[in-house]
């Protein structure tokens, strides 16, 4: 496709340019892009230079912070732009097993002895929505659903297009293939329609996860209570060790005392945070009710 007679894949994007949005990216999302990132960042930005009409990267800036000419709905689609997104059900499957089969008895448990039969769940970064339907298929085998629990899994992502897929919770054949037979069969149902061949996660499991536009790169986020277990998987990797070090402080200001904190199998919390101590492979425990970077 042309824009102003340049094919787009030969537009270049200039040092000035590619710079501005790097730090503009950083301060919307705390996301480091490093040199080798210009390619990526060429690529994406010009679908919205392709949407808009607009012939240079220069010209997409300007338009993208005035105020009077973007605004805040183009912002968010730049953030949706330069936002990577790749998730599956039962993805790092260790994380789920240990919820099954170590955490969600040891909780019952605490129940039974007296304990309040509630749990907070947050999967921090959730993209389309597999990651906290999983939770919610696991918690429903673990039974720790209603109507006996009060149980809510709390879904934020960045990207209102990751979250809106996440909200239709249907998912095509190649993407409900990690769901093993008899879990797809008990908590999905086939679509009708043009889209028979989709599975839409059961109403029940829907009914347990919100859905809300957060950023974890602000100082403070809007919520207001704490989890018994945070999923925030692939996402520190994006950031820079002073953001990853504030995020990982807050979420371990949002753990219950013992709540679980999952990480990607190629982060870790070593250097960064303290309160928290290595139950297994990326899983790790909050030790005792202390203020974030101070030593239990």
């Amino acid at each position: 496709m042309e824009v102003a007679g340049l094919l787009m894949n030969d537009l270049a994007l200039p040092d000035r340019d590619f710079e501005r949005f790097r730090a503009l990216v950083y301060e919307r999302t705390g996301i480091a892009l490093g040199p080798h990132k210009r390619q990526l960042l060429r690529a994406r930005l010009g679908r919205r230079l392709r949407a808009l009409g607009l012939a240079t990267f220069g010209e997409y800036y300007e338009y993208l912070t005035d105020p009077e000419a973007g605004g805040d709905e183009e912002m968010v689609r730049f953030v949706n732009a330069i936002t990577t997104n790749k998730t599956d059900f039962f993805r790092e499957p260790h994380h789920f097993d240990y919820l099954l089969r170590t955490w969600a008895p040891a909780h019952r448990a605490k129940a039974e002895a007296g304990g309040a039969r509630r749990v907070r769940v947050w999967s921090a970064a959730c993209s389309s929505g597999e990651e906290p339907y999983t939770l919610a298929i696991v918690l429903a085998e673990a039974r720790l659903v209603p109507p006996a629990w009060d149980t809510r899994i709390l879904a934020s992502d960045i990207d209102t297009d990751m979250l809106a897929q996440a909200d239709e919770a249907a998912y095509g054949p190649d993407r409900t293939a990690a769901v093993p037979r008899d879990l797809l069969v008990r908590h999905f149902v086939r679509r009708a329609g043009r889209d028979r061949d989709h599975a839409r996660v059961r109403p029940e499991l829907r009914d347990l996860v919100t859905l809300r536009r957060i950023n974890l790169a602000d100082p403070a986020w809007p919520i207001r209570t704490r989890f018994h277990v945070i999923f925030c998987r692939n996402a520190l990797i994006y950031f820079d060790r002073t953001m990853q070090k504030r995020i990982l402080e807050n979420l371990v200001s949002f753990l219950e005392p013992g709540g679980l904190l999952f990480l990607g199998h190629a982060e870790s919390v070593f250097g960064l945070v303290d309160g928290l101590i290595h139950l297994g492979n990326t899983i790790y425990a909050r030790v005792a009710d202390v203020a974030p970077g101070r030593r239990p």
